[in-house]
C-alpha cells in the first residue's frame, strides 16, 4: 500500500513538527485542531520553522513554498478520513485519544491506517476501540520533529505486517530512521528517559543537589546536551508525569514511582518552557533556577 495523503490529529508542537516534515517529504497533508485558532498557530509555527531551514539551506525557497502548498487546514476532524494515513497528535490522555478514533471511525475510508504519536500509552488497547486494530499502530516522532532523526514504530498485538510495512516506508521517505518497538509502557525511548529524569527531579527533591548542580553535572559529567531538569522543562512536566503514571501503572513496580515533587509542580501549573515556569522560570532573559 502506497501512503500519499495523510491526516494529522493535533497542530501542537509535535503535530505541526509532523505536519512539517510530511509536507517537505512530498505527502499531501490535512490538519486538524479543536479550534481554528490553535491550526493557525501551528500553521504560523511550520511557516516560521521552514523559514529557519530556508535561512540555513536546508531546504530551498521553492521547497518551503511547495511544501507550504500541500498542507490544507481542517476545521472539522471528520474531513480527515478521507486519507491513507491518520497519525493521531493530541495531548497524553488516553480518554482523549479514544474519544478521537471514535468520532473518525464511521468516516474513514477502507484501508486507511490509524495511528497514534502517544509516548506512553497502550497501543494495543486504544487499536481495540477501533474498527481496525490490524491497521492500527504507534508512530512516535520525537522532539523537535524536523531535527531528531528516530520514529518508533509500535505494533499492537493485532497489527499486520501490511500496515507496519506501509508506516516503514512513510519513515523511510522522510529521510529518518525507524526503531521497532513491542508494545509495552513507554515503549523503549520513554522507557529509559523519563525514569532518568524522575530520579533527577528525586535528587533535587531529597536536597542532594540543586537545579542548576545537577543539569551541570549531567551535561558536562555525561556530555548530555541538555540537563534531565531543563529536558522535563522542554517536554513538559505534565507530560513526564503522565508518562511516568502509565510506568508506574502499567508496570506495577516502586521504582516508576513519580517524584511528589514533580506532581506539585505540575498540580502548580508550571509545566515548563509551555507556561514560562518549571524547574527554571523563563520569564527572565535568562532563565532561573525556580529552587
Amino acid at each position: 500500500m502506497e501512503i500519499r495523503k495523510i491526516g494529522i490529529v493535533g497542530a501542537g508542537q509535535m503535530g505541526n513538527g509532523i505536519a512539517h516534515v510530511m509536507s517537505v517529504a512530498g505527502f499531501e497533508v490535512l490538519i486538524n485542531d479543536i479550534s481554528k485558532e490553535a491550526i493557525d498557530k501551528g500553521l504560523a509555527s511550520i511557516q516560521t520553522n521552514m523559514a529557519r531551514q530556508v535561512a540555513r539551506n536546508k531546504i530551498s525557497q521553492s521547497d518551503m513554498e511547495k511544501a507550504l502548498s500541500r498542507i490544507t487546514p481542517k476545521e472539522k476532524l471528520t474531513d480527515l478520513g478521507a486519507t491513507d494515513l491518520i497519525i493521531e497528535s493530541a495531548t497524553e490522555r488516553e480518554t482523549i485519544k479514544q474519544s478521537i478514533f471514535e468520532d473518525l471511525v464511521p468516516h474513514l475510508l477502507p484501508h486507511t491506517i490509524l495511528t497514534s504519536n502517544t509516548s506512553s500509552i497502550s497501543i494495543t488497547r486504544l487499536a481495540s476501540g477501533t474498527d481496525r486494530p490490524e491497521r492500527f499502530m504507534g508512530f512516535h516522532f520525537m522532539n523537535p520533529v524536523p531535527l531528531m532523526q528516530l520514529v518508533e514504530l509500535i505494533r499492537g498485538i493485532a497489527t499486520n505486517q501490511e500496515t507496519y510495512d506501509a508506516c516503514f516506508a512513510v519513515v523511510e521517505k522522510l529521510g529518518k530512521t525507524a526503531a521497532r518497538s513491542e508494545d509495552f509502557p513507554a515503549f523503549i525511548v520513554n522507557r529509559i528517559l523519563m525514569p532518568m529524569i524522575n530520579e533527577a527531579v528525586y535528587t533535587l527533591y531529597e536536597g542532594v543537589g540543586s537545579v542548576r548542580s545537577i543539569d551541570t553535572c549531567m551535561k558536562l559529567g555525561t556530555n548530555h546536551p541538555m540537563g534531565p531538569l531543563e529536558l522535563a522543562d522542554f517536554i513538559g512536566l505534565d507530560t513526564c508525569l503522565a508518562i511516568m503514571n502509565v510506568l508506574h501503572d502499567g508496570l506495577a513496580d516502586t521504582k516508576y514511582r513519580p517524584c511528589p515533587l514533580l506532581t506539585k509542580y505540575v498540580e502548580a501549573g508550571w509545566l515548563g518552557r509551555k507556561t514560562g515556569r518549571g524547574f527554571y522560570d523563563y520569564r527572565c532573559d535568562v532563565p532561573q533556577p525556580t529552587r
